[in-house]
């Protein structure tokens, strides 16, 4: 691995790359049968914090490996049959236990927050990662738009069922039960690390990577970070999450990632950071909380995490 990108380069060549990714982009698609990235437009945003000087992961990885299981359980799967989807008009429902329950469209849930530039990593609970540049805004800037009560102690997720356009969710044998749902602790949702994402590389979500609205939390497991929602709401009691209902003793509620708690299946003691060098590239050591420990560790003062996994 190269010496890492400093943090004042990061986002002028983000920017500066943008006009040469979207014309390899499209030749790629061509060749590989993948969807155009046409429809991508840039976004106007700052530098946000939160950000690692650790290398990109090139955008072509980002877009066409990855795991949207509404389009397929193959990693090519969301690239290859995502372009059908229709991300406008858009709308996300907030309800629950708020002072203010609204449907928002897509263009007011932008005006919510300045859109920021957050460099995550991200680790899948299958044993790779990734670094990628997000464009988003905090989550809490949506939930404050609601007012949650005092009772509400959890955030439910849900993702789009739509089959005509997502070819995952047909057919008898289903992987999981639709909507794909996840959930978070209030106080994981208004945590300033977590953001809504639409956009990565200085342009709008691809439809793969969860256009046109998704949920980051860089601290926990991927398939935490839910896509595509439409629906958001407070709810007092800790909510159903999909990979949890499908099998709870490999996919805990909060998910976390910690090396010291084994996937049943694999250890999560190292990691294949996607982009370096292929399935042979050497692992590197999997970091507690993904490395942003200084910042989340205080909300699980006191929990086993062996036993809060």
């Amino acid at each position: 691995m190269g010496p890492p990108i400093p943090s004042s380069e990061i986002t002028p060549r983000a920017l500066y790359l943008r006009r040469r990714e979207f014309i390899g982009g499209a030749i790629a698609s061509l060749a590989l049968g993948l969807p155009s990235p046409s429809n991508a437009e840039p976004l106007a945003f700052d530098k946000g914090p939160f950000g690692t000087t650790e290398p990109l992961t090139p955008k072509k990885d980002v877009t066409t490996y990855n795991n949207f299981y509404e389009f397929g359980t193959d990693k090519g799967d969301p690239a290859s049959y995502a372009g059908k989807l229709k991300t406008s008009p858009w709308s996300v429902a907030i309800d629950g236990l708020v002072a203010k329950p609204a449907t928002l469209a897509q263009d007011d849930i932008l005006k919510l927050a300045p859109l920021e530039e957050r460099i995550y990593r991200l680790r899948c609970v299958e044993g790779w990662s990734m670094v990628i540049p997000w464009i988003g805004f905090p989550l809490s800037a949506l939930l404050a738009r609601v007012e949650p009560l005092a009772s509400a102690k959890f955030v439910a997720f849900e993702t789009l069922v739509r089959p005509s356009e997502m070819p995952g969710q047909k057919g008898f044998f289903q992987p999981l039960d639709w909507p794909y749902r996840e959930g978070l602790r209030l106080d994981e949702a208004m945590h300033p690390l977590t953001i809504l994402a639409v956009g990565l590389y200085g342009e709008t979500l691809p439809n793969q990577n969860g256009a046109p609205l998704r949920l980051v939390v860089p601290w926990k497991y991927g398939f935490k970070s839910i896509k595509s929602i439409v629906r958001v709401s407070l709810v007092e009691r800790q909510p159903p999450t999909s990979w949890n209902m499908q099998n709870p003793r490999e996919y805990g509620f909060y998910s976390n990632v910690n090396p010291a708690v084994d996937h049943p299946r694999w250890s999560q003691a190292t990691e294949r950071r996607i982009g370096e060098g292929g399935l042979f590239a050497p692992r590197r050591p999997t970091l507690p909380f993904n490395g942003y420990g200084e910042q989340v560790a205080s909300l699980y003062a006191g929990m086993d995490l062996k036993t809060y996994f």
